[in-house]
């Protein structure tokens, strides 16, 4: 996994900044209710989306919580006083204490399907009875969008998707949330390109791949030989699910 403490000062310029930041709070906001006047955004990152979420609806308090120091200083300095640190599976809050938690992006990066369902009872748990958990699932799937270079990728080895919708679904139902809404957003300005790719296996985003390993070399090999070393395939589209917590 990045080191997010290292990554945190080049980290929105590198996930397409506020476009997509803009992208997917709009996305997250169109399935949390009207009247939602707390919301928790777990694993905020450097808050750019959650921002966002806070200056689309000015009568809506926003909260985020994130893990690591460096993302979190990020936070803060654009939610003075709104930004805490916390362990995911572990947040600081009472029960029911928010009409709504979001949590985008975070739960492909988890081990486990035990820390997935480890979160997801936290969020179900600060939440009130009615209010929506809204995620983003299958994260991984969405940047396959059926190009040149993913052709070239296909035999990678992968991490199993802890996000996976028919999981992430499952885990809920046992806290007692139910489907509640879906809804797709573009992660603009994330397409990949050939030359941006073989810097990514270089510096060792693909976690199966190893930088410097015969398969990292193998596929940088068949990368290099492709048309338009510079342009960018088509951005990804990910996935948003929305669940309510039972009165």
């Amino acid at each position: 996994m990045l080191d997010y403490d290292k990554e945190a000062d080049a980290y929105d310029d590198s996930r397409g900044g506020e476009p997509r930041a803009a992208a997917a709070a709009e996305a997250v906001l169109g399935l949390v209710p009207p009247d939602a006047r707390r919301l928790l955004d777990v694993a905020c990152g450097t808050g750019i989306v959650t921002r966002r979420l806070a200056g689309a609806r000015p009568a809506l308090r926003v909260t985020g919580a994130d893990l690591t120091y460096g993302m979190a200083r990020m936070a803060a300095a654009r939610l003075p006083g709104a930004i805490v640190l916390a362990d995911s599976r572990r947040l600081p809050f009472p029960d029911g204490t928010f009409d709504a938690v979001s949590s985008v992006w975070l739960l492909h990066l988890l081990d486990t399907g035990e820390d997935v369902r480890a979160v997801v009872a936290e969020c179900a748990r600060v939440l009130r009875p009615g209010g929506v958990y809204v995620t983003t699932v299958d994260k991984a799937a969405a940047h396959d969008v059926g190009s040149d270079i993913d052709a070239v990728l296909a035999p990678r080895p992968r991490r199993p998707a802890q996000d996976a919708a028919e999981a992430v679904t499952a885990y809920t139902e046992t806290l007692g949330l139910i489907p509640a809404g879906r809804t797709r957003f573009p992660g603009h300005g994330q397409g990949r390109s050939p030359r941006g790719t073989v810097a990514d296996l270089r510096r060792g985003w693909f976690t199966r791949v190893p930088p410097g390993s015969p398969l990292a070399e193998h596929f940088t090999t068949h990368l290099e030989a492709l048309p338009d070393q510079d342009r960018p395939r088509p951005d990804p589209v990910f996935t948003v699910l929305a669940f309510r917590k039972r009165d």
